[in-house]
């Protein structure tokens, strides 16, 4: 049995609870979301993402269905965070060009006298791979400059793939939140423009087009599980790192649906998990964790919450894990070596731990309470939404070909 000491939940209470002071979603209602679409339709390389039903395995784990959103197909980028890049990009783009985000397309953009208007920039982030190597490709596309920042420990094959997309791009010996500083200051000491997701007091603007950007993934999937004669979940798991992802989907869902949304469950490692740190404080404020953050998924490996995502998953989220390393190794093993019927999925550290955190509270005894706080049963339709794909190959064969972080 997989040792389940380190998994740990807190439910929260509030959420379905009417109380005007909550959190807004406006910036992520339909209106806005449909906008983010068509910027994203507007690139020559869009087209959506797959999302596998997983049959065989949803039987065995006793729900009614498990979908997999794949996003290691995003525009050959092999993890969604280019979606919230590409858009903050262009909405800076727009406004200082005096113009609608509505007006402008990636093809415009790329226009001579739009470059020529723009002048020289330079895009400027901190990232565990994926968001950088976003930034790197969109800057690259439109003619301007990149300088990513990673923090200690970061994978060479991610290092690398930003290079190739043309950034300037270096690992740091300190941690994400820290790297994040730096390249807050660097951007100020050299006229750069920083592209970051975390939010903090005085910088939300760019993050909440992040987050509004990330919503092109979650408008596809309800598409697609529409088009399919298909209801819309009752569950959905979805992993965080500063929490501007998960706040994305969930603000989605809340301007959406209201109350009839998903019972939302947002999972974390235990190593990084200032989200549930947060919730377990119980003051309504976002708190730190501090340290090193060792943990194998890299884009969770962040002890700062988001101020922009923070209010949203503290007013609206139904449930709140953190979970050990082997959660998310055992669910990578899972996906990359299906049932028999079921589709092959190549999900990285930080795509596979919602599947991961399913599958042990649906076979792990000691957890049936947590199930029966979600209304987990044979009618249970859930969405988890694998981020990436292996985007540390040699890391990737670590675990699903040698075992690294076994279930047993």
């Amino acid at each position: 049995m997989m040792d389940i000491a380190a998994f740990h939940y807190i439910a929260n209470e509030q959420a379905r609870k009417a109380n005007p002071d909550k959190t807004q979603v406006r910036s992520m209602d339909r209106q806005a979301t449909e906008q983010v679409k068509r910027f994203h339709k507007s690139f020559p390389e869009y087209e959506p993402t797959p999302l596998h039903s997983l049959k065989a395995l949803s039987r065995k784990l006793n729900v009614g269905a498990i979908w997999i959103k794949d996003e290691s197909y995003r525009f050959g980028l092999n993890a969604f965070k280019v979606l919230g890049g590409s858009y903050a990009v262009g909405k800076y783009l727009a406004k200082r060009l005096n113009m609608d985000i509505s007006e402008i397309t990636f093809e415009k953009l790329q226009m001579p006298e739009i470059k020529e208007r723009l002048g020289e920039l330079t895009f400027v982030t901190a990232t565990d791979g994926n968001h950088g190597r976003g930034i790197a490709w969109a800057a690259n596309r439109l003619g301007q400059k990149s300088v990513v920042f990673m923090p200690k420990g970061s994978s060479a094959a991610r290092l690398y793939n930003i290079r190739k997309e043309g950034a300037e791009a270096s690992i740091t010996e300190l941690n994400y939140d820290d790297t994040v500083r730096l390249a807050n200051r660097y951007a100020a000491e050299h006229n750069g423009v920083l592209i970051q997701d975390s939010a903090w007091e005085g910088y939300e603007e760019i993050p909440t087009w992040i987050m509004q950007g990330y919503s092109t993934l979650i408008n596809e999937t309800m598409e697609q599980i529409k088009a399919d004669g298909q209801n819309a979940p009752t569950h959905v798991f979805l992993q965080a790192g500063v929490g501007s992802f998960a706040a994305s989907v969930l603000g989605y869902y809340v301007a959406e649906f209201g109350d009839d949304r998903p019972a939302t469950i947002i999972v974390e490692p235990s190593e990084a998990a200032c989200i549930y740190k947060s919730a377990t404080e119980n003051d309504g404020k976002p708190h730190a964790v501090t340290g090193d953050l060792p943990t194998i998924m890299a884009g969770l490996a962040c002890g700062e919450p988001s101020t922009v995502a923070w209010g949203i998953l503290r007013d609206y989220a139904d449930m709140y894990i953190s979970c050990p390393d082997a959660v998310s190794a055992k669910a990578m093993r899972m996906l990359g070596n299906p049932l028999p019927g079921d589709p092959q999925i190549i999900s990285g550290e930080s795509g596979a731990v919602g599947l991961g955190v399913l599958s042990l509270i649906q076979e792990e005894q000691a957890l049936r309470e947590v199930g029966e706080r979600l209304q987990l049963n044979e009618k249970s339709r859930v969405l988890i939404i694998s981020t990436e794909g292996d985007t540390d190959p040699e890391g990737y064969r670590d675990i699903v070909w040698n075992g690294k972080y076994p279930s047993f």
